[in-house]
């Protein structure tokens, strides 16, 4: 079910090089982020629960705020690459606890979708 989810919202979502895409993926341990452009077929940033550098920020943090910090930092390093505005791609899953706390990571940090 979360495929078909998956699939109608990319039917309407595409990345571009002026507006990325910023996509989730979430599992029952980790979360990850990735800001894709599209056209190229390229990740122009990316950022997860299980990168080293991060890891250490997360010790002790519930799901959901890892998922904030997680989202904090691909918008730092999508900023980094003169990336200011993304489409948000949800990847099928509600808008709802990790996903939902990622976004709101990601404009904390000054992205805007």
């Amino acid at each position: 079910m979360r495929t078909a989810r998956h699939n109608r919202v990319r039917a309407r979502v595409t990345g571009t090089a002026a507006r990325p895409r910023l996509n989730v993926f979430r599992s029952s341990e980790n979360i990850y982020a990735q800001v894709i452009d599209d056209g190229k077929g390229q990740t122009l940033a990316s950022a997860s629960t299980i990168d080293t550098d991060i890891a250490t920020q997360l010790e002790g943090k519930s799901k959901v705020e890892s998922a904030r910090i997680v989202g904090r930092i691909v918008a730092e390093r999508a900023k980094n690459a003169g990336i200011t505005s993304v489409v948000f791609d949800r990847g099928g899953y509600k808008y709802h606890g990790r996903v939902a706390a990622l976004a709101e990571g990601a404009r904390e940090a000054g992205l805007t979708f």
